[in-house]
């Protein structure tokens, strides 16, 4: 899967997502971007990883289970958009989904295991979409989307918070 949603697959406030996203073959991006953040993140301690740069800032694992959430919303999403799926799919409130997440509890190493296993749920779902479902047009968060563009918001927003760690967190 190698063509970038056009701007009209997408609401605009994901513009910024897509944006960021290198063209090319979409499954290749998402297997080197799974290497990279857990390479990155790997190289911190447990401790190291509840660094907040700021009050009211997420941790850096919390930061990872947000990756985890947002991608499981968005995965779902393109999974129902490419199904046919013809009601419109419900937001999501990820400071909400935060908050009752507990993520600082649990190990980095499982939250980055975690997060391989989630995106190597969303590998396989792209590997199997055929360009015609990629294509379709559903309604999530009440805007309209197709599948193509999610994968690339799933793309955008893992390298969106990967720079942020690196540079408020990580100071790289």
């Amino acid at each position: 899967m190698e063509k970038m949603p056009s701007a009209y697959e997408y609401p605009d406030y994901f513009a910024p997502y897509v944006n960021l996203v290198p063209q090319g073959d979409r499954i290749q991006i998402l297997r080197d971007q799974m290497k990279e953040t857990v390479s990155l993140l790997s190289t911190i301690t447990d401790s190291e990883s509840e660094y907040r740069y700021a009050e009211g800032k997420w941790s850096v694992k919390e930061v990872i289970g947000h990756l985890i959430d947002t991608e499981r919303v968005m995965s779902y999403r393109a999974l129902c958009i490419a199904r046919g799926e013809k009601v419109s799919l419900p937001g999501y409130d990820e400071k909400e989904y935060g908050a009752n997440a507990d993520f600082d509890k649990q190990s980095l190493k499982d939250l980055l295991d975690h997060f391989a296993c989630v995106r190597q749920s969303t590998i396989h779902l792209v590997k199997s979409l055929s360009e015609e479902s990629l294509s379709r047009r559903g309604i999530a968060n009440n805007s309209e989307i197709t599948p193509r563009a999610l994968i690339s918001v799933i793309a955008g927003h893992e390298l969106h918070h990967r720079n942020i760690v690196q540079e408020r967190y990580l100071n790289l």
